[in-house]
């Protein structure tokens, strides 16, 4: 989005999704922050009745890599890559996003290090350069059993965009694969590995995780503390797993496998985040806790795209329809509100007067939300 004199901006006839109602009015936007919220006016752009929301604020998303490196030994121009990972965040309607930059490989990729710098680098010279539609700052996907976890944070954790660092261990046998028949089913149909093949990269990952593991998650944990970086817990299995989070000092538990670290992160006052794509497909592809029941249980915080972009919206207006309790203004909370506040962004997330302008005006066709527009700061990006 090109620098520019942010003038006014008058939307009328729309249905106002606000934090704790749906308002059938007009707002006014002046300098790129909401000045008015009231009744219809008779000037300013219709929007004939349809849905307006606050911009979507995305705090996981792996996507931009699947642009990068869209197949083993595929590599896209990274810049290229950066502007059509930003084309799709922003036509799914959000206006802020946290892209996932992965720290610490393992052999289930092909993707250096060093290429996650570069790509971390041409997000940087998009909003640099003002070319973006929406927000971009950097998430730290920390894979903690890695052995070069620690060598590749130390290389990046002082860029000015890294916001937020999840800690992550994806050894099988526990958190996300605690069912070593789903890990089989994961990692052959990704690598295409033989079943002596894969029992030798479990024994691998097994060693990494027992000799890296507990270091790295001090070491990143203090050294995020220091910065003001937001920690996330991740794939949070059971109650052990959580209070080992809420002594490392983190704030969200991203993707918690089971109800019973899912009401554990509750009772330590952790954000509870879960994938869009869980509450669409209806469960989790690796056979843990469904996000949907978490919400029936009032254990959802947030919910994010994870690896489809548009899961988001649709997740927040399937969840509105279809769970009891859950009105439309708390669903569209747990994709603008909660994350925005969860990751320290206090000047967006809702639509109220003085926040900025960041909105998605959308309408319900065969029962799935259509953007239309997306505004960032009060200027028009799609």
């Amino acid at each position: 989005m090109n620098s520019v004199t942010l003038g006014e901006l008058v939307l009328t006839n729309a249905r106002i999704v606000l934090a704790n109602e749906v308002l059938e009015g007009s707002l006014r936007v002046d300098g790129g922050v909401i000045t008015d919220i009231g009744a219809p006016s008779r000037t300013g752009l219709d929007l004939d009745g349809d849905y307006l929301i606050p911009g979507l604020v995305e705090l996981h998303t792996d996507h931009l890599e699947t642009h990068y490196a869209p197949r083993p030994r595929v590599r896209w121009n990274p810049v290229a890559a950066v502007q059509a990972h930003d084309a799709q965040i922003a036509a799914s309607g959000i206006t802020t996003v946290l892209d996932a930059i992965r720290i610490g490989l393992d052999e289930d990729t092909d993707v250096s290090a060093e290429e996650m710098r570069i790509l971390a680098g041409a997000i940087r010279a998009g909003m640099d350069a003002g070319r973006l539609r929406a927000e971009h700052y950097i998430h730290l996907r920390c894979e903690v059993s890695a052995p070069d976890c620690l060598d590749s944070f130390l290389a990046i954790k002082d860029d000015p965009l890294v916001r937020l660092a999840s800690l992550m261990d994806h050894a099988p046998g526990q958190r996300q694969f605690a069912s070593l028949d789903a890990y089989k089913v994961y990692y052959q149909g990704k690598t295409k590995m033989s079943d002596a093949e894969l029992d030798a990269f479990t024994a691998r990952r097994n060693a990494q995780s027992l000799a890296h593991s507990g270091k790295h998650r001090r070491m990143i944990s203090q050294m995020c503390h220091d910065q003001g970086i937001v920690l996330a817990s991740h794939d949070d299995a059971t109650r052990a797993h959580v209070e080992e989070a809420v002594d490392l000092g983190l704030h969200i538990a991203e993707f918690p496998t089971t109800l019973e670290a899912a009401r554990a992160s509750r009772q330590a006052g952790l954000s509870i985040l879960m994938g869009g794509p869980n509450v669409v497909r209806g469960g989790s592809h690796s056979g843990n806790v469904s996000a949907r029941a978490l919400a029936e249980a009032d254990l959802l915080d947030i919910l994010s795209s994870d690896y489809i972009p548009f899961s988001m919206l649709q997740s927040a207006f399937s969840l509105a329809d279809g769970v009891e309790g859950i009105s439309l203004s708390k669903a569209i909370q747990l994709v603008t509100k909660r994350p925005a506040e969860a990751a320290g962004f206090h000047d967006r997330g809702e639509i109220a007067v003085g926040k900025r302008a960041d909105f998605v005006h959308l309408r319900i066709e065969d029962g799935i939300p259509i953007v239309l527009t997306v505004w960032r700061q009060g200027q028009r990006v799609i």
